[in-house]
């Protein structure tokens, strides 16, 4: 498979990348935008919809019941040189499933996922699956 987005500049305060018919606000502006995802944001965000999209692959395999699903991150950073050092993770699903259905749901979620096997590869992933 392959993907492409493209990006350009808008402004000094902000770009705009462009996949598919979906455009995307992106804060380059050195002083950050409110309304914007800056580059780590992005890439939070990246995580997320790669983890929620395991969950909705996973469901029908194994017959799971998922009413929602949250995830929340949180990146530490590192300024010289910069990168991130750790993303911290929580998935929190709302599902009458057993504890051990759920922790089968996040050993597929982590281990089918492009997303978080490219970053675990680069940056530590540390987090949980837990019921709402």
């Amino acid at each position: 498979m392959e993907y492409k987005v493209v990006a350009y500049r808008r402004d000094a305060s902000g770009s705009l990348a462009r996949a598919k018919q979906a455009e995307l606000l992106l804060g380059t502006d050195l002083a950050g935008r409110e309304d914007a995802f800056n580059p780590v944001e992005l890439l939070l965000a990246a995580l997320a919809a790669c983890m929620i999209k395991g969950v909705e692959r996973v469901k029908p395999l194994l017959a799971f019941e998922v009413e929602g699903v949250e995830v929340r991150l949180q990146a530490i950073r590192q300024d010289a040189p910069p990168k991130l050092l750790r993303i911290d993770y929580e998935i929190i699903v709302d599902s009458p499933e057993t504890t051990a259905r759920l922790d089968l749901l996040h050993r597929n979620v982590l281990k089918y996922g492009t997303i978080s096997n490219t970053l675990a590869g680069a940056v530590e992933l540390v987090g949980n699956l837990r019921r709402a």
